[in-house]
């Protein structure tokens, strides 16, 4: 583990830390964090893992706006429960994409671990 991982995984740390005292850096520093570990795995070829932090750096950016703009908003949503049919078509969902995801990986690119 490299110094800069290191001090990935401290901003990591850092970054819920803030999150919990509702500190707005959280967002910021979480997304340094998130960056950092997607050029790590694209370093050691798990891009399936880069393309999640991915993910996660868009949803630091959508959290950081929508922190911003907390006194724009009026009504909060409603917590709701999902029912088994939506839950099994999103599991359902979820394994062919994983399935798919891995063959393109393993077949297009050269990923260390296309099906993990």
């Amino acid at each position: 583990m490299s110094g800069l991982e290191l001090f990935a995984a401290a901003l990591g740390v850092i970054a819920v830390w803030l999150t919990v005292k509702q500190n707005p850096w959280c967002w910021p520093i979480g997304l340094v964090m998130v960056l950092l570990y997607t050029w790590f795995f694209f370093d050691v070829k798990l891009y399936s893992d880069m393309l999640l932090q991915v993910i996660y750096a868009a949803l630091q950016l959508y959290g950081w706006w929508q922190w911003t703009r907390a006194g724009e908003v009026k009504q909060g949503r409603q917590v709701t429960s999902l029912g088994l049919q939506p839950i099994l078509q999103g599991l359902a969902v979820g394994a062919v994409g994983s399935l798919l995801l891995g063959a393109a990986m393993a077949h297009w690119t050269d990923a260390a671990q296309p099906w993990l």
